[in-house]
């Protein structure tokens, strides 16, 4: 044991939990969840990673990562017309979706097919909308924002992971001396809220089937890859399943879907962790145990999120998801021959239209497919 592999473990957890809790704020926001129903999701997830983190880890040997689905968050976020309820439907059937997946291995294989130009298009138009808030955010309160902006760049230079969490940090900290914040909060416990899931077609389509396919497609093919290149070849199918399982259980209590981490994952899998691989798998169960802790104030931590500016909080969002959208846009376009249709994937994507109740990410998907289709009968 060295002190490295908890600190490691401490460091991943606190990058990803601070650095994309407000797409979960937001998420829940666009769904119309009360601030209870917000709390019980925060501190649902952190309970679903702890036990996916430490059962896989420890089962495998391996440092397997888990974490909630950073572009689900922003589909769910970036989504209209649906209830909570419509949530937790959908984030159970994406639940089964995944356990069928880890079971059945012709349909990850069926996953991997998708064209990564298309998916990546898919992802950029879905995460473009919270980049282009955070933009928007800067004129309406200047004093605040372009000072952390700024901040934001400086930081990265030396640990970009870091970067969003000092934003966060440093944010309230200016809105306090601004006076921009209202009373803090008193600390309070967590609790769980049952929800009941609502199923339809539109929430299925327009909500399941696209926030299934951004968890594979962003998440759970990503954080295999990260496996890999660390040394590490998990068998994927009893991991998906797992998080599948687990997303399941958790999703009555407002869960978005879980999945394997790739970021965070990076920073538990790296030699600076443990010089021997076979150690790193230890980070697991530290992981866990600092989820563990957020799950038990993760009500505290929403009530605080709540009392911060508006402003920042899309500022926060914005910037979270500045690499994962300058890392689509490079996928995306990188084949020439696949470049249309995937620039067709984003724009319809990013237009948030609606059709027959259908979200935008169905139809960029879709559209994307049809156009990438087409183009393949001319190169034959």
């Amino acid at each position: 044991m060295r002190l490295s592999i908890p600190a490691s473990a401490f460091v991943a957890a606190v990058v990803g939990f601070g650095g994309t809790l407000a797409l979960i704020i937001a998420a829940a926001e666009a769904v119309g969840a009360t601030r209870a129903e917000t709390a019980s999701m925060v501190t649902a997830l952190c309970i679903a990673m702890a036990v996916e983190s430490f059962w896989l880890s420890w089962r495998t040997r391996m440092p397997v990562i888990s974490a909630w689905s950073t572009p689900g968050a922003a589909l769910v976020g970036a989504s209209s017309g649906f209830t909570i309820n419509d949530a937790v439907g959908a984030f159970m059937l994406v639940g089964v979706m995944l356990v069928a997946t880890g079971l059945f291995k012709p349909l990850t294989r069926l996953i991997s097919k998708i064209p990564a130009s298309v998916a990546s298009g898919m992802l950029a138009g879905i995460v473009v909308t919270f980049a282009l808030n955070a933009v928007k955010a800067a004129p309406a309160d200047p004093l605040l924002i372009l000072p952390l902006v700024a901040a934001f760049f400086v930081v990265r230079l030396f640990n970009p992971a870091l970067s969003v969490l000092a934003v966060l940090i440093g944010g309230g900290v200016l809105a306090a001396l601004l006076g921009r914040i209202g009373t803090l909060p008193a600390l309070e416990m967590s609790t769980l809220v049952l929800t009941t899931p609502s199923f339809s077609p539109t929430s299925i389509i327009g909500l399941a089937l696209p926030l299934y396919l951004v968890t594979m497609a962003s998440q759970n093919l990503s954080g295999l890859a990260v496996l890999k290149a660390a040394g590490y070849d998990p068998p994927p199918g009893p991991l998906i399943a797992v998080t599948g399982l687990v997303s399941l259980l958790t999703a009555p209590f407002n869960a978005l879907t879980s999945n394997l981490a790739a970021i965070s994952a990076a920073i538990c899998t790296g030699p600076d962790v443990h010089p021997d691989p076979a150690e790193r798998w230890k980070t697991g169960p530290f992981y866990a145990l600092a989820y563990l802790v957020f799950a038990v104030f993760g009500a505290s931590l929403v009530a605080v999120f709540a009392v911060l500016p508006p402003s920042l909080i899309l500022l926060v969002a914005g910037l979270g998801l500045l690499g994962a959208l300058a890392n689509a846009l490079a996928i995306a376009l990188k084949d020439e021959p696949q470049r249309i249709a995937a620039t067709v994937t984003f724009a319809v994507t990013a237009s948030g239209i609606t059709i027959a109740g259908v979200g935008s990410a169905f139809w960029g998907l879709a559209a994307g497919l049809v156009v990438l289709s087409l183009d393949s009968l001319k190169f034959r």
